[in-house]
């Protein structure tokens, strides 16, 4: 439990610096803050879930590959609730057009693994299912979209 609290802590800490990192970067190249939140600091801030997947699904313990994927996602969306308690006011309300298509594309994503929990197909296609084939198409969907709405 000690070795797990530590590493949280340390999580958490580079956390703290990959926001504050990001924002300089993305202010330095002149990247919207949106564009790369959502394409660099979501690839870094994967990188523990990306890590414990690999892991479980190497030492075929599905059920954690799961719990880590949808439990984390669970967990982010109650962030809102911290996001609204530090501003003093709700975030969501403010969010923009891109954050809007973000969430909704956000929301896509999860139905189409909801929905493969539920129908749980069986057929793979280039060694994936056809609801990662379906999210992959959605990824590249999402980008363009959010590469076309002004900033």
């Amino acid at each position: 439990m000690a070795i797990f609290g530590a590493g949280s802590v340390v999580t958490l800490l580079a956390g703290i610096a990959l926001a504050q990192s990001s924002a300089a970067l993305a202010d330095r190249y002149g990247i919207g803050g949106v564009v790369f939140g959502a394409t660099a600091l979501a690839m870094a801030t994967a990188l523990p879930e990306i890590a414990t997947g690999y892991t479980a699904a190497r030492l075929g313990d599905n059920q954690l590959v799961m719990g880590d994927i949808f439990g984390g996602n669970a967990f982010q969306v109650c962030l809102f609730l911290v996001a609204d308690l530090l501003a003093g006011k709700a975030t969501l309300s403010a969010a923009g057009a891109q954050n809007s298509w973000l969430a909704g594309m956000g929301i896509l994503v999860t139905m189409v693994y909801a929905a493969s929990v539920i129908v749980r197909p069986e057929k793979n296609h280039f060694r994936i299912g056809i609801d990662s084939l379906i999210v992959l198409a959605l990824i590249v969907i999402g980008m363009v979209g959010l590469g076309r709405i002004p900033g």
